[in-house]
């Protein structure tokens, strides 16, 4: 056996734990059933797992303070400080109940060293983590922001791995992309300003994690990967040669991921830092470029496992590609490493004992991307025949799935090509369809409607856990199902909403409810990733060729309307979300996949309105999250996603009103897109940003209808009717009386009954006294 190695580094790793102990000990702590002291118990449970998970599968590379108790952005603000005085913090260690304030929201609020009392403390604003299904805190700074090191949590757990036997790399978000992802009150004022203040709080915690005995620390800068103009690169400079200057003994890798390098290639290899980082899964065309130019010291981590995909690598085809350029740069230059963080996938396919046997062959969650790591080194290192049948295996499972049948659909194939203009437009343009629409629903101004999710009890959960077990019969849970349906729609129909929808208690996730009933799909029980704090989803596997066997939701928007004689809005999720909140398929273009999606859904479209349903809403929720990082890409992607939801939507008669819903999104830079959709009504998220994204609506003059959320849904908090008042009256200096509708931000699935209740019913007293004043 070879003497060579090549070190197998991970970037981070899944937080939430095999079976979300996370997520139960968070909200655990949340309702008051656990004490802090509980949490950081089994927080600490969870760290010491997975560095010995790490461990024993064959990295060497291990990551530390890649753990979070809700998100890794927050925890940067909350290391330097940046914490706005709506929270009462002043100085001293930050309290856990201002951490979760910060990310939740808090009906009154004070922390340590500040005696006033703050009530209706809004939860900081959220968005998409660069173009993934992540969303991170969106830090808040100002003019005069000052930093002062507020929280050692990066020290404290590379202690702790230490005083547990582990040596790990302690990760950080980077400073420069720390401060792009900021914003301010401002809109004209760049947070890279506050670069100088900012850098000598990374320098006390580089300081004290070298004093402790790190050799290495990992500074996560996927900012690289964007389109950068010459101030943010002369920020990464500078702040890269102050850290060389500062900690002259401490070595910096620095880690870029989502995508190419291209233009910022020359800057990031320019940095005095020991090591770079790069992604050669999204990309691929890199690794020879760097390798030429590289400094001859420069350690290298190539990205080559998929850090955001659940696919099976074909460990051979990676080898025969690597293997010339690490054996002419030499292995103690090289780590091999997935592409980014595995906190995007799975914790482990191994707890998935009913998938499909082929399917289950051609995927790997975390655990197995570190096996195949450490598998590919061993070839790499020379061990070749220690690993011959893995890497057979390998072999094996990509050209079965690459032939297999379950993939391929002759008759998709050909609905395919039969797709045509008449199929991407509706009838009249739709200055034409509102005068139909209006006389055909009568809305009074303002109609108030809710975006189509009730919340999803505990007696929800155990009645469709019950389901599954068998102990509860098909005929039992539908019946289950029906009296929470009539339950709610009477109830809207007693608060006086203007549409109202079923509730979507049969469904399980806006996604994984269509992918269960289409074909082309598989589903996993264990297969969660986290959305953003205790949200998780179980993503479905799209592997093969999408259609419809038969009718998705008929029967339910069906009933609904019996209950009541206002429109029950039929509700469906469009077929760019399915796509982005999927692992795709990786052997055809998202596109043809999105489209073969769309196709479906307009067959559930049509049958919906042949049913009788006059409103549909097709939910768009993460269209701007497929958004490509880099501006030269996104008009072909945005082509073929307007072009997938207008095939779904343009089926139907133009007395028929379509909406759809967006959320987590800057619309600025894709209204023209957004107009493109051709929505009848546009339903947003923006309640944290005060009805900020309705500028991009105003700037462009947006002509259709639009609901902008005045109910914040990811906090506990219930807005009173002032405030949402508050809310519409900024709306309408945005946008005219007539376009505009009022609803919550975004479905009510994660909030409790308690919480919902009075706040719709805030919101149609809100409507009804400006419907009054107007």
């Amino acid at each position: 056996m070879s003497n060579i190695s090549v070190r197998v580094a991970t970037l981070g790793m899944p937080r939430i734990g095999p079976r979300r102990e996370l997520k139960f000990a968070v909200e655990s702590y949340w309702a008051g059933k656990s004490s802090e002291a509980q949490l950081l118990e089994a927080a600490a449970g969870l760290r010491l797992a997975n560095w010995a998970r790490q461990k024993s599968l064959g990295a060497t590379v291990i990551p530390s303070n890649d753990f979070s108790l809700y998100d890794h952005v927050l925890d940067t603000s909350v290391m330097v400080g940046a914490i706005p005085d709506v929270y009462g913090w002043v100085a001293g260690p930050v309290s856990l109940k201002t951490y979760f304030a910060m990310a939740r929201g808090a009906e009154e609020y004070a922390d340590r060293g500040h005696a006033d009392h703050r009530h209706g403390a809004a939860a900081q604003e959220m968005t998409k983590w660069f173009d993934t299904n992540y969303h991170y805190m969106v830090p808040e700074l100002r003019k005069d922001q000052t930093f002062k090191l507020s929280s050692r949590k990066p020290i404290e757990e590379y202690e702790e791995a230490k005083s547990l036997g582990y040596q790990t790399r302690s990760v950080l978000v980077g400073p420069v992309t720390f401060l792009k992802l900021g914003k301010s009150a401002d809109p004209a004022f760049n947070p890279l300003l506050l670069l100088d203040q900012l850098l000598p709080v990374y320098v006390d915690v580089l300081r004290e994690l070298a004093a402790r005995g790190a050799e290495w620390v990992q500074l996560d800068e996927p900012c690289l990967v964007l389109d950068l103009d010459e101030a943010s690169r002369g920020s990464l400079r500078r702040a890269y040669t102050h850290f060389a200057k500062q900690v002259p003994g401490l070595k910096i890798m620095l880690a870029t991921y989502f995508g190419s390098l291209g233009d910022n290639l020359d800057t990031a290899l320019a940095l005095p830092v020991a090591g770079v980082h790069v992604d050669l899964v999204r990309g691929s065309d890199q690794l020879s470029l760097i390798a030429a130019i590289a400094r001859s010291d420069l350690v290298l981590s190539l990205g080559v496992i998929d850090g955001r995909n659940v696919w099976r690598s074909n460990l051979p085809d990676l080898f025969n590609k690597l293997a010339p350029t690490i054996a002419k740069l030499g292995h103690d230059r090289v780590e091999i490493a997935p592409s980014c963080s595995l906190l995007h996938v799975p914790v482990d396919l191994e707890l998935e004992s009913d998938l499909d046997f082929d399917v289950k062959s051609w995927l790997s969650f975390s655990v197995q991307k570190i096996k195949e790591l450490a598998t590919l080194g061993s070839a790499l290192a020379g061990n070749h025949a220690h690993v011959s049948r893995r890497l057979a295996a390998s072999k094996r499972a990509a050209v079965a799935r690459e032939k297999s049948s379950k993939i391929h659909n002759a008759d998709v194939t050909r609905r395919m090509t039969t797709i045509g203009q008449t199929m991407r437009r509706r009838d009249r343009p739709y200055a034409e369809r509102v005068e139909l629409q209006r006389a055909r629903f009568a809305f009074p101004a303002y109609p108030t409607t809710t975006i189509g999710s009730f919340p999803q009890t505990a007696e929800i959960r155990r009645a469709r856990a019950s389901h599954a077990q068998g102990t509860l019969s098909d005929a039992q849970y539908e019946q289950f199902l029906k009296a929470e349906t009539a339950r709610a729609v009477r109830w809207q129909d007693d608060i006086g909403l203007d549409v109202l929808v079923h509730g979507e208690f049969e469904r399980n996730d806006m996604v994984q409810y269509f992918g269960e009933k289409l074909s082309g799909f598989a589903f996993t029980k264990h297969g969660w990733v986290q959305s953003y704090g205790s949200r998780y989803v179980r993503p479905p596997i799209l592997f093969g060729d999408v259609s419809r066997p038969r009718p998705m939701t008929v029967d339910w928007w069906r009933y609904a309307q019996s209950m009541t004689e206002k429109p029950v809005k039929a509700m469906l999720t469009g077929p760019v979300t399915i796509l982005n909140w999927s692992f795709v398929r990786d052997d055809i273009p998202r596109s043809k996949a999105c489209v073969q999606i769309a196709l479906a859904i307009r067959d559930e479209v049509a049958d919906l309105q042949n049913a009788g349903a006059k409103i549909i809403q097709i939910d768009e929720a993460a269209l701007r999250e497929g958004l490509p990082l880099r501006k030269s890409q996104w008009k072909s992607y945005l082509d073929w996603a307007v072009d997938s939801f207008r095939i779904c939507s343009s089926v139907v008669a133009d007395e028929t009103q379509i909406h759809t819903h967006m959320c987590y999104s800057e619309f600025n830079d894709i209204i023209d897109a957004i107009a493109d959709m051709d929505a009848d009504v546009i339903s947003i998220e923006t309640s944290r940003s005060k009805m900020e994204l309705l500028d991009a609506f105003r700037s462009y003059k947006y002509p259709n209808q639009i609901g902008p959320g005045v109910y914040d849904i990811h906090s506990p908090r219930v807005p009173d009717t002032a405030e949402m008042k508050h809310l519409l009256t900024l709306a309408r200096q945005q946008l005219s009386d007539s376009q505009l509708w009022i609803n919550p931000d975004c479905g009510l699935k994660t909030r409790k009954w308690e919480e919902v209740r009075p706040a719709l019913v805030n919101m149609v007293a809100a409507a009804r006294e400006l419907r009054a004043a107007t």
